[in-house]
């Protein structure tokens, strides 16, 4: 996992990625004598200061990303989920229907396939490959969007690195965050991380043409998505089979007129 976000709060230094740029922040103290005389609880704060420094740069970032597809008029989604839960494969079914002219920021810890399945669409695509980072950060979405045709584009989306933890953390810039959990992940997923799904403003239960195959209670889901995150909307939708993807499609052009 990284070290920028929390997951690894005892490590002795933590490094972001800014601009493709790797910053280390050491937590030596500023004292030489040995170990058995540090002090446990200023070194942990000392951390806690430095990842709070981090997340403010990273969200005035985001602001800055924001307002810059803003003056272009275009909407921007973060897609969140799971690796597997078909974040790729709502994009090509998203694209192929016609509807909007779509670019995509792919990030991914290595290769460039996603990148390359969008591509194959017709659609604009950068990918980013983060290393041993397990989300985007709002830096990383700047350099990205540089790399695709704004100024003919209707959306932007953000597929995020496939971790049901950490991308929830980052305000990337974008206008609406969307988590999509999948069938065979199973309904607990939902009480399990809340952390994501409370950062929803959609959730996408997908791959439901699968679910006479699983014991996935989807009734449970919305209830529990709905407990965390009141104002959540739901949607079902399979990108394989198009159940859902016309509800889809309408919900991304109201969200786009009410923006």
């Amino acid at each position: 996992m990284c070290k920028d976000c929390g997951c690894s709060m005892g490590n002795s230094a933590l490094e972001h990625t800014h601009g493709g740029i790797t910053h280390s922040h050491e937590h030596t103290g500023e004292h030489s004598h040995s170990h058995e005389h540090s002090h446990p609880a200023l070194n942990e704060k000392k951390t806690v200061e430095v990842i709070t420094k981090i997340l403010q740069e990273n969200d005035n970032e985001a602001e800055h990303n924001r307002a810059h597809l803003d003056e272009k008029g275009i909407f921007c989604i973060n897609l969140m989920s799971s690796p597997g839960a078909g974040k790729t494969t709502l994009l090509e079914a998203t694209i192929k229907n016609g509807s909007f002219k779509i670019g995509v920021v792919e990030g991914d810890l290595e290769t460039n396939k996603d990148a390359d399945r969008i591509r194959k669409t017709g659609a604009a695509a950068h990918q980013i490959t983060t290393g041993q980072t397990c989300h985007l950060d709002a830096f990383m979405v700047h350099e990205g969007l540089h790399h695709l045709p704004l100024n003919d584009l209707d959306f932007v989306f953000i597929e995020n690195v496939g971790n049901l933890v950490c991308p929830a953390s980052y305000d990337v810039g974008a206008h609406l965050n969307a988590v999509l959990l999948s069938v065979p992940e199973g309904a607990d997923k939902v009480a399990k991380y809340p952390v994501m799904f409370r950062a929803a403003d959609v959730l996408l239960i997908t791959k439901t043409s699968l679910i006479e195959h699983f014991d996935f209670d989807i009734n449970e889901v919305k209830k529990e998505a709905k407990k965390l995150n009141p104002k959540v909307d739901i949607i079902e939708i399979d990108s394989k089979t198009g159940l859902g993807v016309d509800k889809w499609i309408n919900y991304l052009k109201m969200k786009k007129e009410l923006k």
